[in-house]
Order: C-alpha cells, then structure tokens, then sequence
C-alpha cells in the first residue's frame, strides 16, 4: 500500500493528503523532513539513495530525508526513518525550513515544505541496503567542491539546502 504525504499550504498548515506517488506527478506541496549529521570532526554523514528509488535513485544526498505520514509529529518521523535507513538514532535540533520545488526526473516534482534538523553522530552506521546503496563523511568544502565538478549525482534538493546555506552554519546550532 503507498504512503500517504500531507498536503500543506505555503504556511505548512494541513490542508490534506494525497498518494505520494500522485502528489509527485502533480507536484503538490507536502511536508517534509531533511537531517544532517555531523561528527565530532565537523564532517557531515551523506547518503546515495539506494538504486531502486523511484525518483533520484542513486543520487547523494545530505544524511537522511523523507516524510512524515498522516498524524505523525515531523520530529517523531525524523527520527523513525533515521533509524530506518540508517540504523541509529541520535537527538535532533530543528534548525529552519524552506520551501522548494525542483523535478526529480521520470516527470517527477518535489515540492516540499522541508523541516531541517541537525544532529551528532560518531559510531559506526548500518544503513539499510533496500534505502541506501553508501555512506560516507565529507567536509562541507569538499562537498561543495564535489557539486560544483559533478552536479548530477547529487539530488536537486540538497543543492537547494546549499544555496539557502552554502556553508550549512546551522550545523553549530
């Protein structure tokens, strides 16, 4: 069975939900969630999307991201799916939100409300292979490096993020 996404309006007020798949054909605005990880050596926890995905499969981007179901607190859902796809949980700190819309390809848009929160993490990580095809930590410098040589592999959200916070300092919050 999908998953239903809730439907916002630009106040992220409910105004409804829809089947995540018809939400992104049409791209509606829904509410979202976007996590950034970071070590003690200020490098942040990346993730490529595991091949699969319906929309930007085997793209990287930032740690976790994904949306919470009808009912749900968007901080419960966070944490849910970064224990999901990558088998930890740590505290988050909400740290701001932004609307965006971009095509995801296969004439897909995401058009999302994103919530972003921000959390610290040093252990080992074992994400889940049916979300995530690889990890790694890179420093904000070589990331932006990365996306300005190769632009394609990342997804058009996380470059979204980027621009809003070039240098993500929300990660000192």
């Amino acid at each position: 069975m999908e998953d239903d996404l809730i439907l916002v309006n630009e106040n992220d007020v409910e105004i409804g939900t829809m089947p995540k798949l018809l939400a992104h054909q049409l791209g509606r605005l829904h509410r979202a969630f976007s996590i950034f990880i970071f070590n003690d050596k200020k490098e942040l926890l990346i993730q490529q999307r595991a091949l699969h995905k319906y929309h930007s499969a085997g793209q990287w981007a930032n740690s976790c991201c994904s949306h919470p179901k009808p009912n749900e607190n968007t901080q419960d859902a966070a944490l849910r799916r970064l224990q999901e796809e990558l088998g930890f949980i740590t505290p988050l700190t909400y740290v701001d939100s932004l609307i965006y819309k971009a095509d995801v390809n296969g004439g897909l848009i995401e058009h999302e409300y994103d919530h972003l929160y921000v959390g610290f993490y040093n252990q080992a990580i074992q994400p889940n292979i049916e979300e995530v095809a690889a990890v790694r930590w890179v420093t904000i410098p070589q990331l932006l490096h990365e996306i300005n040589q190769q632009p394609d592999i990342f997804t058009p959200w996380f470059k979204k993020i980027l621009i809003k916070y070039p240098s993500l300092n929300f990660e000192l919050s």
